[in-house]
């Protein structure tokens, strides 16, 4: 179901940018479909895709927000033009601004799918949900991101004061002499440079494994994707990956 939800908005991304390529191509000088005519072409949309319809609602809006914004900063000379989005892409994610609710500790009912199990739903006691989001990593793991409004309280003040310093040989020398050292995450960064290597010959036999299997068989044509060996590699490598930014992110903080 997932994986349908993620489908659904590409789907909608790249018609809508379909359109808009299509539309300047006829016509350049006409002017751009913004994001409330976006939206009303949702409602056709559903009617001609009804699988559309499986999804949150919010969450083909933020599509074509998005998507507006991309444009808008296109034609400010901020960036460049929108591209189309791939199902092959290693990360997945929809955005929703519907109604989610805490049913119990480390259950969340979202829209379309229900009730989730998810930890730290005790901090959301005082908090109102805006928008949430669902992805999917590279490492084969799902996340969902809650952006909330609360009242934030300031701590009480201590009236000290500490100096940082910023080094090559430790992480930090604070002004007291206290040293943190660096990261060591060597084993781990020895088994992702190995991964990465073995990732990348795997998915060198498998393409040219294709080509010969589609240059002698007319009939049935092979893809990449249905070579497993490189995809297990890619997984076990982006996992060690993972590892060691986890690693260094909770170091830090």
């Amino acid at each position: 179901q997932l994986w349908q939800l993620f489908g659904n908005d590409r789907f909608v991304w790249n018609q809508m940018l379909a359109m808009a390529n299509k539309r300047y191509e006829n016509n350049p000088k006409s002017q751009f479909v913004g994001e409330y005519d976006m939206n009303y072409l949702l409602k056709r949309f559903k009617q001609e895709y009804p699988f559309l319809k499986a999804s949150d609602s919010t969450s083909l809006f933020v599509v074509n927000h998005n998507l507006a914004i991309a444009f808008k900063n296109l034609f400010q000379h901020r960036g460049g033009h929108p591209r189309f989005k791939s199902r092959h892409s290693a990360k997945q994610a929809y955005t929703g601004q519907s109604i989610c609710v805490v049913e119990a500790k480390r259950r969340l009912r979202l829209p379309k799918l229900g009730s989730i199990r998810t930890n730290k739903t005790s901090q959301l006691t005082d908090a109102k949900i805006k928008r949430y989001t669902i992805s999917y990593d590279a490492t084969g793991r799902y996340y969902i991101s809650l952006q909330v409004e609360t009242e934030v309280h300031d701590l009480p003040k201590t009236n000290q004061r500490i100096g940082l310093g910023m080094g090559v040989a430790d992480l930090a020398i604070t002004s007291n002499g206290v040293k943190y050292g660096t990261l060591d995450a060597q084993w781990l960064e020895k088994q992702a440079s190995l991964w990465q290597a073995k990732f990348s010959r795997r998915k060198h036999r498998a393409t040219v494994a294709m080509h010969q299997w589609n240059h002698h068989h007319q009939l049935s044509k092979m893809a990449l994707n249905d070579y497993q060996n490189w995809q297990r590699a890619k997984m076990t490598k982006a996992r060690y990956q993972a590892k060691i930014a986890n690693q260094r992110k909770d170091y830090l903080h």
